[in-house]
């Protein structure tokens, strides 16, 4: 097995960076802005309560575009390579990341300041989101032999935002207004789903059992 070293993270960072699946990143993100700034457009001032759903939205629209980042057509092909499956999931993560950190910090400065909601908290759900997507792509990849889990997760992400937004009891509720007396309570939520989702994202990213991958081979 291949050490991973600095000159083999210099090796990969090309051919990894060419497989980004930049269109879906493009149109997630300009969404995303699109939302964000949209308030600017309006002739009377945003309602803090349009600005914070739009911002949700916007997070959302960078999620979908997530989803696709572990996208692979030659999955099976480079299941064979040296480098293990954590340094190439890694190194994609580390490639987007500050991209997403840009963005974001983008977002934000299109709300109107004095409408703008808690930064701190509502990046916390953009994060949530965000990894939550991650995590399920990372799922998809670990349990089955999906190539390109990117449709089905981004499929999937806004039906399980739209319930959690009905169907979770008041006592769970996630989306709720800034002067809500729950938002301090919905965001310890929020830090909870972050963590988890970041845990099954991590756990999900080893490589598949011995078993597993002969069963892959013989295919």
């Amino acid at each position: 097995m291949r050490a991973v070293t600095a000159p083999v993270i210099r090796a990969l960072l090309r051919p990894v960076s060419r497989t980004l699946p930049r269109r879906a990143l493009a149109a997630g993100s300009a969404l995303g802005l699109l939302l964000a700034g949209s308030p600017r457009l309006l002739s009377s001032p945003p309602d803090a309560w349009l600005c914070l759903s739009l911002l949700r939205a916007a997070a959302l629209a960078f999620g979908l575009g997530l989803a696709f980042l572990l996208d692979d057509p030659a999955r099976h092909t480079t299941a064979a390579v040296p480098t293990r499956r954590p340094v190439r999931i890694g190194l994609r993560v580390a490639l987007v990341a500050p991209f997403a950190v840009l963005w974001w910090t983008t977002a934000l400065l299109l709300v109107p300041e004095e409408t703008r909601p808690p930064v701190g908290a509502v990046t916390l759900e953009a994060a949530a989101i965000a990894v939550l997507a991650l995590a399920a792509a990372a799922l998809a990849v670990r349990w089955s032999d999906v190539a390109e889990p990117g449709v089905g997760v981004s499929a999937g992400l806004p039906v399980a935002v739209l319930a959690c937004a009905l169907l979770l009891p008041e006592r769970w509720e996630l989306f709720v207004a800034v002067a809500d007396p729950r938002w301090d309570g919905a965001h310890e939520r929020w830090a909870g789903l972050l963590v988890v989702a970041a845990v099954v994202g991590v756990c999900s990213v080893a490589e598949p059992g011995r078993r597993r991958i002969t069963a892959l081979a013989h295919r």
